[in-house]
């Protein structure tokens, strides 16, 4: 049994680390069922951190200060997160400030051509 690692996305306390860097997209890969049927377990995700969070935008948030990749939905009212997958509950945010990326591609690992855009 392969043993599970935490892996941090981004350091909190790198020094090394620039504003300019921190704003470059970076890729995760996909794990869980939660955005099935759309976002599979093992497909890698390109995450803009700069990209523009609008109702039905895939975000990458840390709304409790656990990174979660859900579906924003709603409006300045009342903003939510959404799995695809109906098992998971709704997380209400109280604004967007817990949002740090948009998803803007996705691919499955080894396959060049099988690549989806969510951003133009």
């Amino acid at each position: 049994m392969i043993a599970r690692r935490i892996v941090p996305i981004l350091p909190e306390t790198d020094a090394a680390l620039t504003d300019c860097a921190a704003a470059e997209p970076f890729a995760l890969m996909v794990l869980g069922d939660s955005m099935e049927p759309e976002f599979l377990e093992g497909e890698i995700i390109l995450v803009e951190p700069e990209g523009l969070a609008t109702d039905g935008s895939y975000v990458l948030a840390q709304p409790d200060g656990e990174w979660i990749f859900r579906q924003l939905r709603g409006g300045p009212a009342a903003w939510r997160l959404v799995a695809l997958n109906p098992t998971y509950p709704e997380i209400p945010l109280a604004g967007l400030d817990a949002v740090k990326g948009v998803i803007i591609q996705k691919s499955k690992p080894g396959r060049r051509k099988a690549t989806k855009r969510y951003v133009e």
